[in-house]
Formats: structure tokens, C-alpha cells, sequence
């Protein structure tokens, strides 16, 4: 269809500005912005600033506009490809790269440690210098946060952080995706954490206060969020003038609370810690009760996969809870990842107010 319209047109015959205008068919009017994503990494979203997080936002805003509810087809990735490295099982992760991808033109190859020779015959250096040569990005779902840092180092092509012991910035772009939909802004809004002081939970610390967000965290002693985040946390806090509560008691977090939100207390190869968690978990599932503490009009997130120990069907299943809807937005938010550090596109919807 693209060479149908580049031929219609006659672009090798346009003028500059007539270029100019066929780009903008395509690509939308020039960002009246400041923020350049192109050809950057994603690790963690410490490593951006709230206005490069409110892009993202925007961007995702302005795909799911025009691709699901105007029903646009925008070929934004069409001659690219993805390689997609998978360490760990995944149901949205993959799901999402992989369609997103495909839907705006481009090619996502999946790859597991029994498709290619990581780890065994080939080291992750030679592995990232390889796929830089074939590939345009790499979304890479690992055990251990420092393979992406190697990979970073190596590759010339942007890393995508698809899941790692420290960090999922992947799946908090779609949590806030979701709040903005449901509350029309994030700024003021309260988090409360009740659970494992996982990577999940590390990615909201890094960013919430970026966004003007306050957070409350309940987390069982001996299982609190990484230290050297708990402090880049406090920082951000007193930076960006929000309030953080670190405690041991869930009822205390969810006072007054906007949003509360929990994940798996036993996470991939943490199988064999499975008794001595749950047992350090008592009290934390997410109930009713616990909601008798929040904001008259608190919603419930979760990552998913669920169990139902972490939070019951009367408060996973209720009208307060957005976890479907939070599932789909991870979609468009890897779909906004993809096009702002692989295109020149720019979002054509009026900013959203944060």
C-alpha cells in the first residue's frame, strides 16, 4: 500500500515542500516538543525525565487513537525488524511486542534460549553484536539486569528492557496509561504498593514522583524494595515535592489511597522460596477491607499473572479494578516505545494533561 501511495504521488518528482507535506501524510506534523527518543535505550525509566515519560504517554494515547479507534493503518515499522529475547515465559510481554510490532508493518522475530546459542555457544558480547547487524531493536527479557547493561554496551541498536530482576518499565508505562484514561491525569494521584518489594515495584519508585504522584509502600520486613532505589526514591520525592511512606503495615498504606496495587509474591525462580513467602506474606492479599482505608473512588492494578492470594475475586473481578484494561495498554505502550526510539513520528493528538 506504501509504494501504491509513494508511486500515486510521485514522490521522486515532488518538491522539497512537497515532501515535506507526503511526510506529514505518513508521520504526522513536526513535534512542537523538546524531547528526542530516537535510537535511546530503555532500561529503566530513572534514566528519563517526566517530560520524555509524559511523551510516551502521549504517544501511546495517540496510536491507540489512531490505530484501534479510527482504525487507521500506520506502517511506522514497515522494513524494520525486532528480535525478541526471551529468557523468562511471558503472556503480555510477548504478546504485545509481537502483534504491536507486526501491526505497525515491521517484522518481530521471537527467540528463546533453545532458538539461539546465548548463554551456551555464544556470548551475550558476540549475541548483541550479531542482531545489531540484522535487527533494528532488541527487546530483551532476562534473569539479570546486568545482561541488558552488557547489551547496551555492545549493541548499536536500541535495547528494549522486556523484564529483569531489578526493573519492568515496560509494564508501568501501562499502568499509567491506564490511570491517565481512567482519572484524566496523573498528578496527585496516590499509589499504594502492598506486597513483594520487587522490580515492578522499583519501576513505579523510580518514575512516580516524576509525574507528580505520591506513593505509599507496604512490604513485609525482609522483603523491601532495593536500597539503592529506596534512596534514589527519596530523592525524587523531596525533588518533585510528593510524599512517599515506606511501612510494614498494609492497612496504614492504604490510607487514603487513589490506587492500589499489588503483583506476584513469588516471581520466576523464586519456586523454592514459595512456603517461607507466603508465610511472610499473611495479611497482605488485597481485599475489600483494605479498600475501607482508600479513596472513595480507588481502582485496583495488577501485572498479572494472578493469584488469589495476592488479592480476592471480590476486589480482582469488581468495577474498581482496571487489570484488563491496564493488560491491553501494554500493547500500546511498547507500541509508543518502538516508534519513538526507532521513527521520526510525532503524536498528532492534542497533548493529554498530566
Amino acid at each position: 500500500m506504501l509504494l501504491n501511495v509513494r508511486n500515486f504521488f510521485g514522490i521522486a518528482k515532488l518538491t522539497a515542500s512537497g515532501r515535506q507535506l507526503l511526510r506529514q501524510f505518513w508521520y504526522g506534523p513536526p513535534a512542537q516538543r523538546n524531547v528526542h527518543l530516537k535510537g535511546r535505550d530503555l532500561l529503566t525509566l530513572q534514566n528519563y525525565t517526566a517530560d520524555e515519560l509524559k511523551y510516551l504517554l502521549w504517544m501511546a494515547s495517540d496510536l491507540k487513537q489512531r490505530i484501534k479507534n479510527k482504525g487507521e493503518y500506520l506502517p511506522l515499522m514497515q522494513g524494520k525488524s525486532l528480535a525478541m529475547i526471551f529468557e523468562k515465559r511471558s503472556t503480555r510481554t510477548r504478546l504485545s511486542a509481537e502483534t504491536g510490532f507486526a501491526l505497525l508493518g515491521g517484522h518481530p522475530s521471537f527467540l528463546t534460549t533453545q532458538d539461539i546459542h546465548l548463554g551456551t555457544n555464544e556470548s551475550l558480547t558476540d549475541t548483541a553484536r550479531v542482531l545489531s547487524s540484522m535487527t533494528n531493536a532488541i527487546l530483551a527479557r532476562v534473569y539479570k539486569h546486568n545482561d541488558l547493561d552488557l547489551m547496551t554496551k555492545e549493541a548499536t541498536i536500541p535495547i528494549i528492557n522486556g523484564l529483569s530482576d531489578l526493573y519492568h518499565p515496560l509494564q508501568i508505562l501501562a499502568d499509567y496509561l491506564t490511570l491517565q484514561e481512567h482519572y484524566g491525569g496523573l498528578k496527585g494521584l496516590t499509589i499504594t504498593w502492598i506486597g513483594d518489594g520487587n522490580n515492578v515495584l522499583h519501576s513505579i519508585m523510580t518514575s512516580a514522583a516524576k509525574l507528580g504522584m505520591h506513593l505509599r509502600v507496604a512490604t513485609p520486613k525482609g522483603f523491601e524494595p532495593d536500597l539503592r532505589i529506596t534512596k534514589i526514591t527519596e530523592q525524587y520525592s523531596e525533588e518533585y515535592g510528593t510524599k512517599l511512606l515506606l511501612t510494614t503495615d498494609p492497612l496504614e498504606a492504604a490510607d487514603g489511597a487513589d490506587v492500589l496495587v499489588t503483583d506476584t509474591w513469588i516471581s520466576m525462580g523464586q519456586e523454592e522460596e514459595k512456603k517461607e513467602r507466603l508465610k511472610a506474606f499473611q495479611g497482605y492479599q488485597i481485599t475489600m477491607q483494605t479498600a475501607k482505608s482508600a479513596a472513595s473512588n480507588w481502582t485496583f492494578l495488577h501485572c498479572l499473572p494472578r493469584k488469589p492470594e495476592e488479592v480476592d475475586d471480590e476486589v480482582f473481578y469488581s468495577p474498581r479494578s482496571l487489570v484488563f484494561q491496564e493488560a491491553e495498554n501494554r500493547k500500546w505502550t511498547i507500541m509508543a516505545v518502538m516508534v519513538s526510539l526507532l521513527t521520526d513520528y510525532s503524536p498528532q493528538l492534542q497533548k493529554p494533561t498530566f
